[in-house]
Formats: structure tokens, sequence, C-alpha cells
């Protein structure tokens, strides 16, 4: 009898028991960053590959948005998305699923980008009807240079010529006098490493400025005034190192000698990354302040660029990062209010919050949330991948373990003009 009761109980557990937690599929953290990159692209890139993107993308502007061309939106999707996730779509392709998934959004992107420059496509960008072009226009650019290989060298004769003379056309913007500059640098350096005339002048007075705007211990001044918000992460220290590294593989001879700069940016970069790192709390939040904060994990693009970059600094290794990363991911994106019913993002920092929006923000705007998925460029053997996860900074403060100080950081690497 009482066997019986028991083979009943144990029956009923088992029965009872979610049919998922009989079987839990663990998966890795690569696979699962994979997975959000390619829910972000797919309904962008499948769309704008097709020339429907401006027909089906579901829009949202901001409550205060201001009185631009609202067409802009389009460019921001697409420029941003494609900024962030280059790196990967670079990598060979292979016969895993993530391989197949990198595989079609390559070619998506691909011919998103001949539609792009492509004046009889439905999805023909809005070049130079604003000045808000300037800005996602070199995130194009800034995808170019992150994949120059895969993304910019396939495209056909035709299509690269209508990008030098779209991005040529944007010279009449006169960009304010802030993070700005670093668009119209980041434009023409690439020009300059494709064999495009470049403007010498946009890129040495930027790089000039940037100089100017240092204000030490990592962070950028954002204009003659410091103002306290991420655009250091956002545009600076990415756009500054990328400007310089473009001219370097461009072999330009002008008055800076732009690999001592890119060295000196590369230290400044690996500083503000140990701030951003300890930044990020136990439980994967990190502070929001300043303007632009549906930009989401844009915040983090300096620790997700030198991961990729395979610079990261000695304080900082790549199984604290990854482990810091994703669970920033997962505090953010877990939430399942991120994307409207099209799968296309809202606007919001950990959910749909409309009312965080800048007068400038349309949820093309939030793409550039990709910024933080660069690691996925290095192939799944990478360290970065394959090391165990490791705690980062606050998880040891808080938790009573050893963990590093921190201290004043100041430049070793001295430049001047040439003359």
């Amino acid at each position: 009898m009482k066997k019986t009761l028991y083979l009943l109980l144990f029956a009923f557990i088992v029965l009872t028991i979610p049919a998922n937690a009989k079987k839990k599929t663990v998966i890795s953290d690569r696979q699962w960053w994979a997975g959000q990159a390619y829910k972000m692209a797919q309904p962008v890139l499948e769309n704008m590959a097709k020339g429907e993107l401006q027909k089906n993308m579901q829009m949202e502007f901001s409550p205060s948005f201001d009185n631009r061309n609202r067409k802009v939106a389009y460019m921001e999707c697409f420029g941003r998305l494609m900024a962030g996730i280059a790196p990967w779509l670079a990598l060979p392709d292979d016969n895993t699923e993530e391989g197949k998934m990198r595989k079609q959004l390559r070619e998506w992107a691909l011919q998103s980008y001949r539609n792009a420059v492509d004046p009889k496509s439905p999805d023909y960008l809005c070049w130079g009807i604003g000045g808000q072009n300037l800005v996602d226009a070199a995130y194009i650019a800034e995808s170019f240079l992150r994949a120059y290989d895969a993304l910019w060298m396939p495209l056909d004769k035709q299509t690269k010529e209508e990008y030098f003379k779209e991005f040529k056309k944007l010279r009449k913007i006169d960009p304010p006098y802030t993070n700005w500059l670093l668009f119209s640098s980041t434009i023409e350096s690439f020009m300059a490493k494709a064999g495009g005339d470049y403007d010498q002048y946009r890129v040495n007075s930027a790089i000039r400025k940037m100089e100017e705007w240092y204000t030490g211990d990592g962070w950028y001044s954002d204009g003659p005034d410091f103002t306290f918000n991420y655009y250091s992460s956002y545009v600076f220290h990415p756009m500054y190192l990328e400007t310089l590294q473009a001219m370097v593989d461009a072999k330009a001879n002008t008055r800076l000698d732009y690999q001592k700069y890119y060295n000196r940016e590369l230290s400044r970069c690996q500083k503000f990354s140990i701030i951003l790192e300890r930044f990020i709390s136990p439980e994967g939040t990190f502070p929001v302040f300043g303007r632009s904060i549906p930009y989401r994990n844009a915040a983090m693009q300096p620790l997700a660029l030198l991961a990729w970059y395979k610079q990261l600094p000695k304080e900082l290794t790549n199984g604290q990062v990854r482990a810091a990363l994703t669970k920033v991911m997962h505090r953010m994106w877990d939430k399942g209010d991120n994307y409207n019913e099209k799968g296309f993002l809202n606007i919001g920092f950990c959910g749909h919050q409309p009312q965080v929006a800048d007068w400038y923000t349309n949820n093309g705007s939030e793409y550039m949330a990709s910024l933080c998925f660069m690691p996925l460029g290095l192939p799944a053997d990478d360290a970065f991948w394959t090391d165990a996860a490791q705690p980062w900074t606050q998880v040891k403060a808080w938790n009573g373990q050893d963990f590093p100080k921190d201290h004043l950081w100041k430049d070793q690497i001295q430049t001047h003009d040439k003359w």
C-alpha cells in the first residue's frame, strides 16, 4: 500500500513539473548574445533588403520631438544598427546555427547598403535634408570601417561611387561645436582609407579640438563646457580611435602623427573602460544620467569595443567583462516591452518609457543599443567567450572580497604638430 502511494506521489510530481523544467536547455553567453543581436537586426535588414523598411517600420517619436524631417529616422535605424553588428557580420561563414543567422544578416545588409543610395529604391535614405544626416551617415561610415573587407569591399563600383557622392554632399552641414565634429572626421577619414577625396581640415581640426576638450582621467567634455553624460561612450572614444586608425590605414601624411595620437587615445579609452566597468552594479544596473538615455546599453560601448580589439586594460579580464556585460543585457533585455508589435525597438531605457526621450529622439535612434554587440566579432573560441565568468569590481566590493583600488590616471604620450 505504501509502495503504491509513493509511486502515485512520484507520478504526480513528475506530471506536474512544467515541460521546460524537465529538460532545460542551457545556452552559452555567446548564443544568447547572438540571439539578441539577430532579434534586433532581422526586422530592419529583412525589410530594407526588400525595399520595404520605410513601408513597414512601426515608428515612434519623442513626445517633445522637434520640427525636423521625420524621414531621418530610417537612416538612424540602419546606420546605428550596422555600426554595432558589423564586426559580427565580418566573421567567416560556418555551418553553425549562429553562422547561418550571420550569413543571412550579411546578405540582407549588403542589399540594404545598395538600396540606401539607390534613388530608385523605396528605401533610398534621405541624404542631405538636414543636420541629422551628418550624424547617421557617420554611423554608416563607421560600419564600413568596422567591417571593411566584409561590408565595403563586396559592394559594386557604382554603389561605392554613390556613397562617396552622398558623403561629400554632407560637407555643407556645419556641425555644432560638440561631439558632432567627430561625425565629420569619421566620414572623411573613411573616404581617405577607401581612396576617395577627403577633407583633411575636417579631420585634423576635429582631432585638435578633441585634445582641447580632453578633461583627464578618460573623460571628454562635450564641447567647451563639461557636460556629465555618456557621450564619451557614445561618440568620443570610439569615433576618435576610428578616425585616427583610418588615417593610419590611409597612410596620410599631414601635420599630425596619427599613430602617436592613436596610441594615446587608446590608453585614455582603456582608463575610461575601467570606470565603466566600475559603474556596473552586482545586479547588472548602471547609473542613468545625462541626455540620450534611451540609447540603452550603448553607454557600455568602449568596453565592447576594447574587448573586440583585444585591448582591454590589464585591470580587466575577459571573464569579468563578459559576465558584467551579459548581466547588464539580461537586466535590460529580459523585460518583454523593449520592442513594439512589429518587432522594432521602442523608446525607453529598460522597457517602454517614452518620457525619457529627448527632442531629437525617435525609435530609429534606439538602435545605438547594438553597439554593445561588438565582441560577437570575436570567434566563438576566443578567450572572451571561453574564459570562465568572473566577478566584476562591484560584485567583489559588495561581497567582502578584495578588489583593486582606483587612482587618477594621466597621459604618458606627448604629441605635437609637424611643421
